[in-house]
């Protein structure tokens, strides 16, 4: 009896691999570290295995509209869902969002970045990085907040652009920028910025950054894709995505 329950068991973990699908993920590439965790969960609680890929917004709505194979995109904005929708690209009704983004003044040394980024100000600095604001919504949001602080005109000569978020954080932990803005998502653990110096930007200082999740129009018909949207608003996905430091 005890062996034909573990045969049984057996059948059917095996009968719901088989029904397992997979789903090509566009993912903005703030979201980087909270996804691969909650893909992890995913495969083990589903059995569909979730593909990612990482890059800036924009520069995945050019793709998507060049027919790149994706099925799903967790963008890092709501207007890009919202456009692609409007253009045919994504199933009508599908967005939702899944994040808000904290933008975070950051550098990899300690105490350099003050509690108020006041540091901004100083000018003693030779080296400011910031996504590519055309391509990036954490880059257009740093942008809003120096315009707003009114530094902008003073830090332009010395601004270094990343293609996308997770690149200007490379420039700022190499030390090839002294500081930069770049998603809290990146920098925290355990509720607070994990190494280095950081001022969370106050969220009046630039636009909303809702960032957005879209069935795309390749992925309709994909069980793993839809799959995949649902878990994203379960309370298991929900808890990873604010352990780094997003709003919900």
């Amino acid at each position: 009896m005890i062996r034909l329950a573990a045969f049984t068991l057996a059948l059917l973990a095996m009968l719901g691999t088989a029904h397992a699908g997979e789903v090509a993920v566009a993912v903005a590439a703030n979201f980087t570290a909270p996804i691969r965790r909650i893909a992890q969960d995913f495969e083990a609680d589903t059995g569909h295995k979730a593909v990612l890929a990482f890059g800036s917004t924009g520069a995945f709505h050019a793709q998507i509209r060049n027919g790149a194979p994706f099925h799903v995109l967790l963008a890092a904005d709501d207007a890009t869902p919202l456009t692609l929708e409007r253009e045919g690209a994504a199933v009508a009704g599908s967005r939702f969002t899944y994040a808000t983004g904290k933008l975070v003044l950051w550098s990899s040394r300690a105490a350099y970045v003050d509690d108020r980024g006041a540091v901004l100000r100083t000018g003693a600095w030779q080296r400011l990085a910031v996504a590519n604001p055309k391509l990036a919504p954490y880059g257009a949001a740093a942008v809003e907040t120096m315009e707003k602080l009114g530094v902008l005109s003073a830090a332009r000569p010395k601004l270094v652009q990343g293609e996308n978020i997770a690149q200007t954080y490379q420039f700022v932990a190499s030390g090839n920028a002294e500081l930069g803005f770049v998603a809290l998502s990146q920098v925290i653990a355990q509720g607070r910025i994990a190494q280095g110096s950081g001022w969370i930007v106050p969220s009046h200082l630039h636009s909303p950054i809702r960032q957005d999740a879209v069935l795309l129009a390749s992925g309709r018909d994909n069980p793993a894709a839809a799959a995949l949207l649902a878990y994203l608003k379960g309370e298991k996905a929900r808890a990873v995505i604010r352990g780094f430091g997003y709003d919900l």
